[in-house]
């Protein structure tokens, strides 16, 4: 069966959250959005690439900053409303240069960071 990404559940504004995990540790990197182009763009070139709500444009992953995530695999959950993107990534995730995003913990009410930005 072709995939056509117009068959996937978008929101409103026409968008699909992603969620980022390293294809090869599991760790989850960073969420961000999609719309049917960005989903077709990625598939197309496999350079992960989102929709960035800010700027109202395509960002492909790595573009300024070098930290590219490639496409291994792109997954759809059971509702067709939210996908996984499983990637190879270079350099941290997040633009905070942490590898991920999730660097803060809740621990008993408190407010964790669990991870430093990465040296450079």
């Amino acid at each position: 069966m072709t995939f056509d990404p117009q068959s996937l559940r978008y929101d409103e504004k026409g968008l699909i959250p992603a969620i980022a995990q390293d294809h090869a540790t599991g760790e989850v990197l960073m969420m961000a959005w999609m719309n049917a182009d960005a989903v077709a763009q990625t598939l197309a070139t496999g350079r992960v690439t989102y929709w960035s709500r800010s700027r109202q444009s395509f960002w492909v992953k790595g573009e300024s900053s070098g930290h590219v995530q490639k496409l291994v695999e792109m997954r759809l959950d059971c509702d067709r409303d939210c996908l996984l993107v499983l990637v190879d990534q270079t350099g941290p995730a997040c633009h905070t240069n942490r590898r991920s995003c999730f660097y803060t913990a809740l621990r008993d009410g408190r407010e964790v960071e669990i991870m430093t930005p990465l040296a450079e």
